[in-house]
């Protein structure tokens, strides 16, 4: 120490002073607070059985946190400087209810959890709406025995290992939620309303058929795009959608900056309520311009104040519905980006490829009569359909169960049960269920005929037809919903036939060198009719690349 200089002891000690100063800092700041857990981990928690899941929350910098589980399982961490901590511990078979205690400077007691197989729900309002949403009568009377289901599943079913988490609706253009406020919920006549509809019956048919606690942790926002549900760092990794990104987030300062101004008034929002007044009030009542706070339209948005806040909670594979609001924006890429949606999230869990399995969109409004009218809705579908090339990917086709009055139609029944197929047979080796109908191969032009080949045939193609809740039935009618068109571009109803287990032609009279087909094309392909004999139908597809 003698050899030490003063000029260095000082700043020795100086820089020891600043440190403690720091830790004090970091103390204040952080308020000696308790040690807290994410509110997924909270009471009637379901976790994802016989693996390590990560367990987080937040308490002092350096404190030591130790966990322990009533099925034996323990682990311990210390705390980091910006008060964060997660640790791992080994989950038990199907079972429960569990305990798990979170000591540090507090205890946290988290009771009756169970474990089983967890799955999120993602998407917009048709992954969004609730039970609950669905018993008021229906628009149309012939889906009024919907409602009625729906209305008895609410009042007449109990199922304690049965549970759901909601993430409250949050959006954020730059700061990453990292927590809310939320419980778990089971089914019961008091709670089950509170149930994504379409994730309901998914997970109702998983409890049939396993037997075991099954948790949806619902992550969906109505009348969203695609775009908001992909995180910054996604965006930034390719130059063609950071450009995207960084433009569409420069237009949201912009507009901030304009609405925060002393004396802001929406202009675009007062001339249109005046002329809604002036009509004579019909129609939707115009809304004012969102404050970009709100506007659920910018990218990353619902990434920062949603999903970021449960990666990376323990899941099975995520199930997903979303697009209608992409079949005006952005159509020709919602391929592109629906891929980097699955492929992020995957990075993001760092969970493997796990299952990712998603429905088309249902059937709306009036079916239409003119075959050369193209459609962003079918658009979408067909993308969806080209995203199948993603490992560990399926989907549920739902045309032929909307409404043409409601975008949200009451059949979330066969939809849950479409989606649960593919889980069934992928992830719980119920190997001889068919999970897919007809999805478009390949096809060869000869003799001014189109033939198509389809994979995913089940038993074999046929015509069928499908009434509320009844199985599909083959019926002795012509292949409908079929468009042929030759070089002109110029769209035909075509004629169609099953000639073989996989194939059918395709042809019109008319056209006698057809180059491409489409299949269901429309908002409302109503009366479109390809099924398999196990009574699923065929997908949306145009044969063009």
């Amino acid at each position: 120490m003698s050899q030490i200089k003063t000029g260095e002891l000082n700043n020795m000690k100086y820089r020891l002073l600043t440190f403690q100063i720091l830790i004090l800092f970091i103390l204040t700041q952080t308020g000696l607070a308790d040690v807290r857990l994410n509110a997924l981990f909270t009471d009637k928690m379901v976790m994802q059985r016989e693996t390590k899941i990560p367990v987080w929350g937040w308490a002092d910098p350096m404190e030591k946190i130790t966990i322990e589980a009533s099925w034996g399982a323990k682990a311990e961490t210390i705390t980091n400087m910006d008060s964060t901590w997660s640790v791992k511990i080994k989950t038990p078979k199907a079972g429960g209810p569990f305990q798990i205690t979170v000591s540090g400077k507090n205890t946290i007691v988290v009771d009756d959890v169970l474990s089983g197989e967890v799955w999120l729900c993602g998407g917009q309002s048709n992954m969004d709406h609730h039970l609950s949403t669905y018993i008021a009568d229906a628009r149309e009377p012939q889906y009024q025995p919907l409602v009625e289901h729906i209305r008895s599943e609410i009042k007449n079913t109990h199922d304690p290992l049965l549970r759901t988490l909601v993430i409250p609706h949050m959006t954020s253009i730059d700061k990453k939620i990292t927590n809310f406020e939320a419980e778990w919920l089971s089914v019961n006549p008091e709670q089950t309303g509170k149930f994504s509809a379409t994730g309901y019956f998914f997970a109702k048919e998983l409890r049939e058929k396993l037997d075991i606690p099954i948790g949806l942790v619902e992550c969906a926002r109505g009348a969203t795009r695609i775009q908001p549900w992909l995180s910054e760092k996604t965006y930034m990794s390719d130059e063609k959608t950071k450009a995207y990104y960084l433009e569409e987030h420069e237009k949201a300062k912009e507009k901030m900056a304009i609405m925060n101004a002393e004396g802001y008034v929406d202009i675009k929002y007062q001339r249109a309520l005046k002329k809604w007044k002036e009509d004579g009030k019909k129609g939707w009542k115009p809304r004012p311009t969102p404050h970009p706070t709100k506007d659920i339209t910018i990218p990353a948005t619902y990434h920062n104040g949603m999903v970021y806040s449960i990666i990376p909670y323990a899941i099975k594979g995520v199930i997903w519905y979303q697009g209608e609001s992409n079949s005006g924006y952005m159509t020709d890429l919602y391929e592109e980006y629906f891929t980097t949606l699955i492929n992020s999230w995957r990075t993001e869990w760092n969970q493997g490829d796990f299952p990712f399995y998603w429905a088309q969109l249902s059937a709306y409004q009036q079916p239409n009569e003119n075959p050369q009218e193209d459609c962003g809705w079918a658009s979408v579908n067909d993308h969806q359909r080209r995203t199948l090339k993603v490992k560990n990917t399926g989907m549920a086709v739902t045309y032929d169960i909307g409404e043409a009055e409601d975008i949200h139609p009451h059949n979330k029944m066969d939809v849950g049960k479409r989606l649960s197929l593919w889980a069934l047979k992928n992830e719980y080796n119920f190997k001889k269920i068919i999970c897919s109908g007809p999805i478009y191969k390949s096809h060869k032009i000869k003799d001014g005929k189109i033939e198509i080949k389809f994979s995913d045939i089940g038993s074999g193609l046929m015509v069928g037809k499908k009434i509320l809740l009844e199985d599909t039935v083959p019926v002795d009618e012509p292949l409908k919903r079929f468009q042929i068109a030759g070089k002109d571009r110029k769209w035909k109803w075509a004629n169609a036939e099953i000639i073989s287990k996989n194939k059918i032609i395709v042809s019109h009279p008319d056209i006698p060198e057809p180059i491409v087909v489409r299949y269901a094309w429309s908002k409302n392909p109503e009366g479109a009719n390809l099924y398999n004999k196990e009574g699923l139908p065929a997908s949306v597809f145009t044969t063009e690349k």
